[in-house]
């Protein structure tokens, strides 16, 4: 018998994974030939269901076979550990669509590789020796192989913990969790696979099932959702540091032992898959844009050899627990280019009119084109953009377009630009703004396009140059439902996340609403380091007490003004703009126009509105990022 046999045994078509020396590992050659026999079967008739199962009573599967990926990588060939990862991700969309029941028996250890095998199909079934895991950020990678899409779907923040401490799941928890679906004792497994293939039904293993016996997760719950409910990592290393509780003391320990930049990543996928409907193509999409890259830029062959070549467990990561650049973050996440991810259905590409190819419209463009659709731009600069066609006019690129996106400076350009490509626009088609202006401009447009029989979306950006750069930014986004489900392919493009805030005109007043809170709290942040400066306070300690604190803020944790201290920021680089005083001041003045019209008493607004005013028109503060506030408060004092 070879390490896979694939055979049709009664009514089922059936698959033993046949490596129990190596722990039923998934190699290349295995992983295509399930595929193959999968394909086959669906359309046979006398096929019913698909059985999965392996020998050896230690694993179902332990994960893939990664010694060729390290032996190429090493060499610095890293294009078959990306075919490899390619066609193992389609073969895990296509069990999890897979049309006929697919039944997996998951002895022993089912991880990484096995949980795309064994954990995606119909009827998934555990006993008392099962333990599944995702263990990938132990050794580089992010829960891949659509993990992270069981993992999103978790109760409560089960999934971080998982994705995380790489920890291992009991059968009822594996249940609770949502990895399997079915507990049978292991002893009636072998009459029940007879019975599946004899009959085609997979009521034998329904009639099977027993209660699940829960799992120690399942207690654990309330401490794991208190101590894994932040937004980043460090959030996450700063409630544990803080707590001191046993489960934070363990959990700790464990993630010390794990690559920090997987770990922020594999966060970062768990939280993106949350945002609207979470699908397992999705899922697959954004594991791949990491373990592509991982080989290069990240740790995986670090954390291979240091796990199974030398196996001195002593990996030498590239980041600090807690301390992973958000810049190094996007780069492992930004779509792919080249060599796509590509499933049996292609998803259709939409013609795309883009206005506006400035410093936050041309890579938006640029990554809308590299996902395959078509995009024709155009922008007074006569820029060009990789793979997007230019246009003469604004009309010209909007004609026969899908979706038209504008990226404009200022309201009253979005309402001429609205007014020559309204007419120019096919009916059905969706005016998609994504320009930071006045609600009252986002409205009016708004209701133009609708008047004209057009969808209609305000979806003002965040996440400045870099996230445009790196397809991570959010969109606060206004508008109906139907407009904002067409344009929702093309904000997992561009962005992180999507958040449908209502009626047009919302995401606008999400938009200025947010960076109000923004301003007002980056000036609170720097009047605080200024005020500890001149008490003799060390920023050091000044920051190690106040990110564990009741002082805890965006502006103070994940962009600290003060340079040297906290994770890398701009202040750490001369305070070269990640998000410019003259923008922040744009979206504060509209934050205060907004407040006029709504009659609504804003003082910490008007007057952070003013402090930037000042500090961008008559001060030096023009061209620097906003933080740039702590050196003006350090030059001064209280006359």
């Amino acid at each position: 018998m070879s390490e896979i046999h694939i055979r049709q045994d009664g009514h089922a078509g059936r698959i033993t994974l046949n490596r129990p020396q190596a722990l039923n590992a998934l190699t290349y050659d295995m992983c295509l030939a399930i595929e193959d026999a999968l394909w086959t079967w669906r359309a046979d008739p006398t096929v019913k269901l698909v059985l999965l199962d392996a020998e050896g009573a230690k694993a179902f599967c332990s994960g893939g076979d990664i010694a060729e990926m390290y032996a190429t990588g090493t060499a610095g060939d890293y294009t078959y550990g990306q075919r490899f990862w390619r066609d193992e991700y389609r073969l895990n969309a296509l069990i999890s669509e897979y049309p006929k029941p697919v039944v997996s028996f998951l002895q022993g250890y089912t991880m990484g590789g096995g949980v795309g095998v064994g954990c995606h199909g119909s009827h998934r079934v555990v006993g008392d020796s099962s333990r599944i895991a995702m263990p990938e950020c132990g050794i580089g990678l992010v829960p891949d192989v659509g993990g992270s899409y069981i993992l999103a779907t978790a109760p409560g923040r089960l999934g971080e913990y998982l994705g995380l401490t790489t920890d291992r799941m009991t059968a009822g928890d594996a249940i609770y969790v949502g990895f399997a679906d079915y507990y049978v004792p292991e002893d009636s497994w072998e009459a029940i696979k007879v019975a599946l293939c004899a009959e085609g039904d997979v009521a034998a293993v329904t009639a099977a099932a027993k209660p699940h016996p829960g799992g120690p997760l399942q207690e654990a719950q309330p401490d794991i959702d208190a101590l894994f409910g932040g937004m980043s990592l460090l959030d996450i290393v700063n409630a544990l540091t803080t707590d001191g509780g046993p489960v934070a003391t363990k959990s700790l320990e464990k993630l010390s032992r794990n690559s920090p930049l997987s770990m922020a990543c594999a966060l970062e996928i768990i939280h993106r898959l949350r945002t609207g409907t979470p699908d397992i193509r999705k899922a697959l999409e954004l594991e791949y844009r990491f373990t592509s890259r991982a080989m290069e830029n990240g740790d995986f062959l670090e954390g291979i050899r240091a796990a199974i070549i030398d196996k001195d467990k002593s990996p030498k990561w590239r980041h600090e627990l807690g301390k992973v650049p958000a810049v190094d973050m996007a780069a492992m996440l930004r779509p792919v280019t080249g060599d796509k991810l590509a499933f049996e259905r292609e998803e259709s590409a939409m013609k795309i009119g883009f206005i506006g190819l400035g410093n936050m419209g041309a890579p938006m463009a640029a990554n809308l084109a590299a996902a395959g659709h078509s995009v024709q731009g155009v922008d007074t600069a006569s820029v060009v953009v990789d793979g997007v066609t230019s246009a003469n006019t604004a009309a010209e690129a909007a004609r026969d377009a899908d979706v038209v996106v504008t990226m404009l400076p200022n309201g009253d350009i979005l309402r001429s630009v609205a007014a020559e490509v309204i007419p120019a626009m096919r009916q059905g088609a969706v005016l998609l703004d994504c320009s930071t202006v006045d609600v009252e401009s986002a409205r009016a447009v708004a209701a133009q396009a609708e008047a004209a029989g057009l969808g209609a979306l305000d979806a003002p950006v965040s996440g400045g140059i870099g996230g445009a750069a790196a397809g991570t930014l959010t969109f606060m986004v206004g508008g109906t439902d139907a407009a904002y489900q067409t344009a929702l392919p093309l904000f997992e493009i561009m962005g992180q996340k999507a958040v449908h805030c209502g009626a047009s005109g919302n995401g606008q007043a999400a938009k200025i609403c947010n960076n109000m809170i923004l301003g007002v709290t980056m000036i609170a942040t720097c009047e605080a380091f200024s005020l500890a400066d001149k008490l003799g306070l060390d920023r050091q300690a000044m920051f190690d007490v106040v990110s564990t604190s009741s002082g805890y803020s965006w502006t103070m944790n994940a962009y600290c003004p003060a340079p040297g201290v906290g994770p890398q920021s701009p202040s750490d680089n001369g305070y070269a703009p990640g998000f410019a005083a003259e923008l922040m001041l744009k979206d504060l003045r509209l934050s205060q126009q907004a407040a006029e019209v709504a009659d609504a008493d804003t003082p910490l607004g008007q007057a952070a509105t003013d402090l930037y005013q000042a500090f961008v028109e008559d001060e030096d503060g023009f061209g620097k990022d906003f933080s740039a506030m702590l050196p003006r408060f350090e030059k001064r004092g209280r006359s």
